[in-house]
């Protein structure tokens, strides 16, 4: 059963059964009768875990087998529950107690256990009465597939007046130009995006603009799952081949389509691509001929985007929604012809529409159709068809369910466990940026994540992340380093999530207890509790919502009823949200009845920015599957004397200026710390404890002595795991450099190899490190603050394989006044170079031909009264260069904004793209400060 996880329409039963072998094993079930019940669930229950997997790919239920499913899964949960408890019980004393204290503690846990043990007979009569049901309705015979044929629901696309269409004109033009500006051998272009964004639509304005240049077009639209050879025939009776012999096989097929173009100057759409095999096959239909052929392929696939223009970045368009603008006129247009004739009592409820659209053309349009078609407007149906919008799986409109089935393309095409990592978005509110670690971490803490051999779970959850921007399903942001951080889910594709969680009793959403109690049919398992939207009413808990809540999992709660969660003992992750709160610098956020949470294993508390102050209780080791503790914009936190014996504890994240618990560096198991204070030569001494740090924030109070420099060095050295690791230059308050005057960073013999971002802002150093070099084949991100640096260090820089963005401050020019050179084929993959230049460092930097071939932003930071007025050599090299930053600092003296701009436009005349490049310049009449 390894590698089972957490699923959204099965519930717990899949992990669950290796749970029920794991308590057989483990000698807990020495009660009367529990063994041979324990038993009987996990063959039950392993039977059924089969139905429900045929259940998991069936497009349509009936609504009986739907009805027993959904009672498997809550059932499912209840016997977790139990069984917890019952280890709980059966293991919460002492293993190294004695005779007489373990024999007391069994004594006092007795009636517990006692009373465990009669819920799971309890449960296996229910389970056997579920059972019998399935038998004697014959339920398994029930599962197949609809029979019914979908209609295309993207056909209307197809034939779109282009006088009917609104924001394709930019679009399609630079579509067009892509596609001119090639050179004669064939080409792909990719089209890709989120669905509903206008994909089929665009495509089809441009093979209707540029069909007459081309000898031989067709537009050929693929399906989810398609059949190859089918698909082959459809190619063939477009381009007016004839269609094959049923006889032939998928390479007879391929070769008369490549006879038949092989002297043919041609033009394809290929429409709605979903995986790379299958693009693979066709792709061998279309020949090489120099002719100036061209193929388009759309897809919501970022993956097939690459692959189908052979990783070739500038053949891939990316759709963007409509702006305001456009999505205003798109939607009055269908409306009311124009918007001008829109009345004004539709103002504000058209606003509130668009803004769930969220420049989704799909949308705009479907919803403008249902308005369209009413003869007489009135508010109250605008009204009421904006609050359907939500509710829009119920099928009570059919052109809602037409978008939805769209829209639910994407999910159906998602592995069983990306849907139920999918699914957990919705326990973030609309509009919300979340947190790629937090989620990753929430996923795991769940047991939504497969458990591969020799795999970390959280890059395995990473992978998953990574696999639904892939997919075009959420919406990445970046920081300033240019990594992934957060994603935003479009409120449409929200709005079917929370349809699915509904269906499923997934999560549920509440922005008042009162609503909970009379709202469900089943036990709330994970909910999104926002008691800061209008009356949230009193914060005491009924008895019906308590006993709804029971067996709850995962919290997040806005607001500030934090004894809520004293109800909740299964709880696995809470999360809680007090920002904008009344949460300030002399409130006591109490936390100190957690330890009685001992399933919890992901926590996070938000404070108020304000600040607070925090009460853990005085022991918190009975939280033993602990493993994310995550506290921000507190100023204070009691810790537990035991913290530090939390044996799961990995990740413990706080902010700079909050006093590290005593003893940290005995956590083992930590494999990420921010942030850690070196406060003295004992601190910097243990960090090199920590051995399996992988994630590492920095920062102090004071100006470290030279010794403890020396100390933390070493200690560095030892952090072998490190991905990450960043200097702060700010302590609580204050700027604070580690004055590294005698280069001991430099010569640190064992550099973590397999590091990923090194921040070194706030450590001065006088060189750039010597074993910052090629052997760091994993370095993404790089940030060094240098007294000078040569033309050799900035080579051995640019043999950094994996470097997209590299940030750089260089306090003085090289002595002999020497050129700081990037020479020719260094930067293979830096995309952003960053340069805080003093003195006039920056008038030394010479760029050669064929450096830096993926730089697309220079941002240039530079004291003007130190800068000679100089623009950089060979800026012209820099070929795909798209934007530079110029940012000039006063430090006491004038800024000569003419000066630094004239300078610049004259140095990129001789560039090849001069008209299209960007400059951007912000001059700051302020002092930037160089030195500590």
């Amino acid at each position: 059963m390894a590698g089972i996880m957490v699923s959204a329409s099965k519930g717990v039963i899949g992990p669950f059964l290796d749970k029920l072998t794991e308590l057989m094993e483990d000698n807990c079930t020495n009660l009367i009768g529990v063994s041979s019940n324990v038993v009987f669930l996990r063959d039950e229950l392993n039977t059924i875990n089969t139905l429900l997997e045929k259940l998991e790919d069936t497009d349509e239920l009936n609504p009986l087998v739907k009805d027993w499913r959904n009672q498997v899964r809550e059932m499912a949960y209840d016997i977790e529950d139990c069984i917890d408890d019952f280890m709980h019980l059966a293991r919460s004393g002492d293993a190294k107690a004695g005779f007489i204290n373990k024999v007391s503690h069994f004594l006092k846990t007795l009636r517990a256990r006692l009373g465990a043990a009669k819920q799971i007979k309890e449960l296996k009569t229910r389970l056997k009465e579920i059972n019998e049901r399935c038998k004697r309705y014959k339920f398994g015979d029930w599962v197949s597939k609809s029979s019914s044929v979908a209609v295309d629901r993207r056909l209307p696309a197809l034939y779109n007046e282009a006088a009917n269409l609104v924001g394709i004109e930019g679009p399609r033009e630079d579509v067009i130009k892509l596609l001119t500006d090639m050179d004669q051998q064939l080409q792909v272009l990719s089209i890709v995006g989120f669905g509903g964004l206008g994909k089929t639509t665009l495509a089809m304005e441009v093979y209707n603009k540029i069909i007459r240049q081309f000898n031989i077009n067709t537009f050929v639209s693929v399906s989810q799952r398609p059949n190859i050879t089918r698909l082959l025939h459809v190619i063939q009776s477009k381009l007016g081949i004839g269609v094959s012999s049923p006889t032939f096989d998928v390479k007879d097929i391929i070769d008369s389509i490549r006879v038949y173009l092989q002297n043919k100057r041609y033009f394809v759409v290929v429409d709605d691509l979903w995986d790379v095999p299958t693009w693979e096959i066709i792709r061998h239909a279309f020949p090489k001929n120099d002719l100036g052929c061209r193929v388009i392929v759309t897809t919501r696939v970022e993956d097939v985007a690459r692959w189908a223009c052979c990783n070739h970045r500038q053949f891939i368009y990316r759709m963007k929604p409509l702006n305001d603008q456009d999505s205003r006129k798109l939607f009055f247009k269908r409306i009311f012809g124009s918007e001008d004739r829109c009345p004004s009592q539709f103002r504000e409820v058209s606003a509130e529409i668009l803004k769930k659209c969220g420049g989704l053309p799909l949308a705009i349009i479907t919803i403008a159709s249902l308005l369209a078609n009413r003869s007489t407007p009135q508010r109250k149906e605008w009204e009421t068809i904006q609050n359907s919008i939500v509710t829009w799986g119920s099928g009570t409109n059919s052109m809602l369910e037409g978008m939805r089935q769209i829209l639910d393309l994407s999910y159906k095409d998602l592995p069983h466990h990306l849907r139920t990592c999918f699914l957990y978005l919705g326990m973030y509110p609309e509009d919300s940026a979340i947190a790629s670690d937090d989620l990753i971490r929430q996923w795991v803490a769940e047991g939504f994540v497969h458990h591969l051999h020799g795999r970390d779970s959280e890059n395995v959850a990473k992978s998953y992340f990574n696999e639904l921007i892939n997919r075009s399903l959420i919406r990445p942001e970046t920081n300033i380093y240019g990594e992934v951080v957060s994603c935003r889910v479009h409120d449409m594709m929200l709005d079917l999530i929370l349809s699915k969680c509904a269906e499923y009793n997934f999560i549920n959403v509440a922005f008042n207890l009162e609503e909970i109690a009379g709202a469900h049919d089943y036990k709330v398992r994970r909910l999104l509790l926002d008691l800061r939207v209008g009356d949230a009413g009193d914060a005491t808990v009924s008895g019906a919502t308590a006993s709804i809540l029971s067996q709850l999992r995962s919290l997040q709660l806005f607001g500030e009823s934090l004894s809520l969660f004293l109800l909740f003992k299964y709880l696995r992750v809470l999360i809680l949200n007090m920002k904008n709160t009344r949460t300030g610098v002399n409130e006591i956020v109490d936390l100190t009845a957690i330890g009685q949470l001992f399933q919890l294993r992901y926590l996070k508390v938000l404070g108020d920015r304000t600040g607070g102050r925090i009460e853990l209780p005085t022991e918190i080791q009975g939280l033993q599957y602990l493993a994310t503790l995550h506290i921000c914009h507190i100023t204070e936190i009691n810790w537990p004397s035991d913290i530090v014996r939390l044996p799961r504890l990995s990740h413990l994240i706080f902010q700079s200026g909050i006093r590290i618990p005593d003893g940290i560096c005995s956590m083992k198991s930590l494999c990420t710390l921010q942030s850690f204070e070196i406060s003295d030569i004992k601190s910097a001494k243990g960090l090199g404890e920590l051995t399996n740090l992988r994630d590492l924030d920095l920062y102090s109070r004071k100006a470290l002595t030279a010794i403890e420099i020396d100390a933390l060095v070493t200690s560095l050295e030892k952090l072998r795991n490190l991905v990450s690791l960043c200097k702060s230059k700010f302590g609580p308050g204050h700027l604070y450099f580690y004055n590294d005057e005698n280069d001991r960073l430099g010569s640190l013999s064992h550099p973590p190899l397999h590091i990923e971002k090194l921040d070194l802002g706030g450590w001065r150093l006088p060189r750039v490190p010597r074993w910052i070099n090629r052997d760091l084949q994993n370095l993404c991100f790089l940030h060094l603050r240098v007294t000078e640096i040569s033309t050799d260090e900035v080579r051995a820089l640019g043999k950094l394989p994996s470097l997209i963005k590299l940030a750089l401050t260089v306090r003085r020019c090289p002595r002999d006044s020497a050129a700081i050179v990037f020479d020719a084929a260094g930067f293979p993959a830096v995309e952003s170079l960053e340069m805080l230049c003093c003195g006039d460092v920056m008038s030394h930097l010479r760029f050669e031909a064929g450096v830096l071939p993926d730089l697309h932003v220079l941002v240039l930071l530079y004291i003007d009264m130190e800068w000679s007025g100089t623009a950089p050599v060979g800026l012209e090299h820099l070929l795909n260069l798209r934007d530079i930053y110029l940012h000039p600092f006063s430090n006491g003296g004038t800024v000569n904004d003419d000066r630094s701009k004239r300078a610049f436009r004259e140095a990129l005349q001789a560039h090849r793209n001069c008209a299209a490049l960007r400059l951007h310049y912000t001059a700051f009449r302020t002092t930037i400060q160089t030195d500590p």
